[in-house]
């Protein structure tokens, strides 16, 4: 019998709400502990243990504004999922695809994907492995989803030479995305992407700002380029996130591809990197990608006003073709991250994380038979929900094992909802 993944996670909080309130009544409240924590997440125990961000909040008069940054794991469309798209006019169509997972991108404030490979320039055709330029139809595929905008910089930004990455951004540009982490001139590698929402009659601008600590050989930078790919120290993207500030942000999102590929906790690189942005004190939350499995999320001491920064180590795949069949298990899910964010007359903070796995549906071993058919919330397929020819066996070890590395803590398994109208996407500037 398919399990309720809903009811499990009611269970576990009534479970955990009532050792609370023992160890309280016989301790008094844990002064220790973090804001989002285990005490804290169980106020109000009596409403849905599962509610995401946002949903049917009604703020008062003079209350913070609320919302939400999104942020997927790896977009990395491998042949098969190129094949998936393809249509009968020669373009490609990735929406059908993406479309299980749609209700979660639009149901953020502000959505944000990391686009791992370039968009192929004209006359190139699309490739999938082991070097990568997607079609054009992927930027508006990515759109019309619900993203609002991408992190560029990675190991397979030069994929195509710099003709690629500059035709990967006129393509963003014209799908009406934003971009950071790559840049066609030296002016617009020194801009982060802005984005504004308009929440409670209040302008919040939220920057966004990316970096890749690692590179394929052979393909680096340019030597009359260097600043293409952003792959500098963590006081150059501090400063980066400093020049926002200064610009009119009020927060300052960092990407950062980074780790090692098939890992499943942050390594000491991470750490380090992210250790000396949050003593930078101008970032407030870092998406860490590249590893293609999830791995966990903390919140790191310093950050602005020394209020802690958040970091996702690692979220996976997103979109890609990888699962048990061909790859090691984890590479099937990977963590669609949601920032819970507020806005006063004092500024803007991140008040906590939350997560959902989100998984793909395909089969084949080997590159010859391979067939993709798209990604869903991985939640919902547990409750029955949508068509699917992911065997049971298969998706409850994907659930067991995803729990097992990033933690139940911060789970939702319903889909966030907006708290207003879509962000205006400032675009940087090309000149």
């Amino acid at each position: 019998m398919r399990r309720s993944i809903r009811a499990a996670l009611l269970m576990t909080l009534i479970a955990g709400a009532a050792t609370a309130c023992q160890a309280q009544d016989s301790q008094g409240p844990d002064e220790g502990s973090e804001p989002g924590g285990p005490s804290e997440s169980l106020e109000g125990a009596t409403d849905e243990p599962d509610e995401a961000p946002g949903a049917d909040e009604q703020p008062n008069e003079g209350d913070p504004e609320t919302f939400t940054i999104f942020s997927s794991g790896d977009v990395l469309p491998h042949d098969a999922v190129i094949a998936a798209a393809a249509q009968e006019d020669g373009g490609h169509d990735f929406v059908e695809q993406l479309s299980g997972v749609q209700h979660w991108i639009e149901g953020a404030d502000l959505a944000l994907c990391g686009l791992e490979v370039p968009i192929a320039p004209p006359g190139t055709e699309p490739v999938g492995y082991p070097v990568f330029g997607a079609p054009e139809g992927l930027a508006e595929s990515l759109a019309e989803v619900g993203f609002d905008g991408c992190a560029t910089a990675t190991n397979h930004s030069l994929d195509m030479g710099m003709e690629g990455l500059e035709h990967t951004l006129v393509t963003l540009d014209s799908a009406g995305l934003g971009h950071a982490g790559t840049a066609r001139t030296e002016e617009e590698a020194a801009e982060p992407q802005l984005y504004t929402l308009e929440r409670g009659g209040r302008e919040i601008v939220v920057a966004h700002v990316a970096n890749t600590q690692i590179h394929n050989d052979p393909f680096y930078p340019p030597q009359d380029a260097p600043w293409a790919v952003s792959d500098g120290s963590p006081d150059e993207l501090s400063a980066l996130a400093e020049q926002a500030r200064s610009d009119g942000a009020d927060l300052v999102i960092a990407s950062v591809h980074w780790g090692e590929e098939y890992a499943h906790s942050p390594n000491d690189q991470q750490r380090d990197y992210a250790a000396q942005l949050a003593d930078g004190g101008q970032i407030d939350l870092v998406f860490g990608n590249h590893t293609h499995t999830p791995q966990p999320m903390e919140e790191l001491q310093g950050g602005p006003e020394d209020e802690g920064m958040w970091v996702t180590w690692s979220l996976g795949n997103f979109f890609a073709n990888q699962d048990e069949e061909c790859c090691i298990p984890e590479t099937a899910v990977g963590v669609m991250a949601f920032a819970e964010a507020q806005a006063d007359e004092e500024g803007a903070r991140i008040t906590g994380m939350s997560w959902s796995p989100v998984t793909v549906d395909r089969e084949g071993a080997s590159r010859d038979d391979e067939v993709f058919r798209g990604i869903y919330p991985l939640a919902e397929l547990m409750d029955g929900e949508h068509s699917h020819d992911i065997p049971q066996d298969a998706l409850e070890s994907r659930w067991e094992r995803v729990l097992e590395v990033v933690g139940e803590e911060q789970l939702i398994s319903e889909a966030p909802e907006a708290a207003g109208e879509s962000p205006e996407v400032h675009r940087r500037s090309a000149r």
